[in-house]
């Protein structure tokens, strides 16, 4: 069965299910995307990964990467393969350089791993024709930036606003984006780390 190559899009709040998030996925070399309805929880570990932000300590995610590490376990790649009542079955590939086995995850904690280990996220034929979703790119663009547009307003009403940090130096941000994640305070951390990029741009 030839495997389909997805990428992680990105995670929007559910329209469907309160305090949940849909986590989309693109075919790589195609238009259909996939949305994953995950908790909160998997959807933080999803989303420090993909802002590249660095929690303090190991979260739950971070440790099983760690301890695969020690061991010498390579995570090889994650198979959606399954489909069921609405619900998708996800395994990790693993090897240790001498046995390659199979680990049934979920699939939230699949993908959280897959960024963590830069594994590739693989899906069958059957599964995109029935739950891929063929998008308007124009009008999926212009969503998207309304939906990016909206998600930094209200993450500017939780962290004062973006003027307090125009007159503050490196040093000065660069502590304030370790407290930040200190308190995990994910939201400002992230308001935090795109003014030190903007400034790196200049």
């Amino acid at each position: 069965m030839s495997k389909i190559r997805l990428n992680v899009l990105g995670i929007s709040y559910s329209q469907t299910q309160s305090g949940a998030y849909a986590l989309v996925l693109s075919e790589e070399n195609g238009q259909r995307r996939v949305p994953i309805i995950v908790g909160g929880f998997e959807a933080q570990a999803i989303a420090i990964q993909l802002e590249g932000l660095k929690p303090p300590r190991p979260l739950t995610h971070d440790l099983f990467v760690n301890f695969a590490s020690a061991f010498k376990i390579n995570v090889v790649e994650v198979n959606i393969y399954k489909l069921e009542e609405g619900v998708f079955f996800s395994k990790l590939i693993c090897d240790n350089g001498q046995t390659r086995i199979s680990i049934d995850a979920r699939t939230s904690d699949a993908i959280a791993l897959a960024l963590r280990c830069k594994s590739p996220i693989y899906t069958t034929e059957d599964i995109l024709s029935r739950a891929g979703i063929i998008i308007d790119f124009e009008n999926d663009t212009k969503n998207i930036k309304s939906e990016q547009d909206e998600l930094k307003t209200e993450a500017k009403a939780t962290s004062k606003s973006h003027d307090e940090f125009k007159n503050m130096n490196s040093k000065e941000l660069t502590d304030l984006l370790e407290a930040a994640i200190s308190k995990e305070n994910y939201e400002r951390a992230s308001l935090i780390r795109d003014e030190l990029n903007n400034r790196d741009k200049v």
